[in-house]
């Protein structure tokens, strides 16, 4: 099998002082990076996307923002591939189908943001597109949610996400298992 690692929108607005903090960013950021220098020292592909909102009335990811700009953590290297989207799915209006065909990957291993969006659709339609997908659960975050009267903590969004992932559409592990 060929591995490809997707890193999905860890960008500035999930962090402290940006417009959708996340719950424990740093530490899921932190986590996205070993597995991202194992993947560079192994010379296995990486392809960073990450979210521009074209919807006006969306308050986060605004174009023009430092918002929008990938974190430190996971900053893409002179010749990994880069695909902006504007869609929870990185599949839709991006060429991700096919820069991974041309990887030859028939495995991902995703880490990203946020866990309860963008992460489950891009895992969902990833699977249904035949890869073997693996999700590193701490090296994604997710935000607290409400849901009428009731607040849901982002750990618990979180683990919710990585429950209904694991086995259906994908293998959920640590980053542990994948960072020697």
């Amino acid at each position: 099998m060929t591995r490809a690692l997707i890193i999905i929108d860890i960008q500035r607005d999930y962090f402290a002082g940006g417009a959708l903090p996340l719950v424990e960013p740093d530490a899921a950021a932190t986590a996205a990076h070993a597995v991202l220098e194992s993947f560079r020292a192994s010379g296995e592909p990486v392809v960073h996307i990450f979210h521009v909102a074209t919807d006006p009335a969306a308050t986060f990811f605004l174009p023009g923002t430092p918002g929008i700009e990938i974190h430190p953590l996971v900053t893409p290297l002179d010749g990994e591939i880069v695909l902006e989207k504007h869609q929870p799915n990185s599949f839709i209006g991006t060429d991700l189908a096919n820069v991974l065909a041309n990887t030859g990957a028939d495995e991902l291993v995703v880490v990203g943001m946020m866990s309860s969006m963008c992460v489950d659709s891009t895992v969902r339609a990833a699977a249904e597109h035949g890869f073997t997908v693996t999700v590193v659960h701490d090296a994604c975050a997710a935000p607290d949610l409400t849901f009428g009267h009731t607040v849901i903590p982002g750990a618990t969004v979180h683990a919710s996400f990585m429950a209904a992932l694991h086995g259906s559409f994908a293998t959920v592990v640590p980053s542990a298992a994948l960072v020697s």
